[in-house]
């Protein structure tokens, strides 16, 4: 059985190993679970880049972790997503 989850840009309901997790400890450390099993909050993303600048226009990450997102984090999520390509 697959695990569905939603894309915080589009909204799409799809299969979580398709997506990118990025996770909020508890810490308050933001960063990007490549493995999907590390511990706290997450959120997940497509891995295209409309759904990306889709993100950073709406504030998601910052709305899913209600916390301010480094523009460094963005850019990791970026590398992430055109590795995936």
């Amino acid at each position: 059985m697959e695990k569905l989850r939603m894309c915080i840009a589009c909204r799409n309901m799809q299969d979580k190993r398709d997506l990118l997790r990025i996770v909020r400890d508890k810490e308050g450390n933001v960063f990007v679970d490549n493995t999907g099993k590390k511990n706290g909050r997450g959120a997940y993303i497509c891995k295209k880049e409309e759904c990306l600048n889709k993100a950073i226009k709406q504030k998601s990450l910052n709305k899913a972790f209600k916390t301010n997102i480094d523009e460094s984090i963005y850019e990791e999520i970026r590398e992430n997503i055109i590795e995936h390509k």
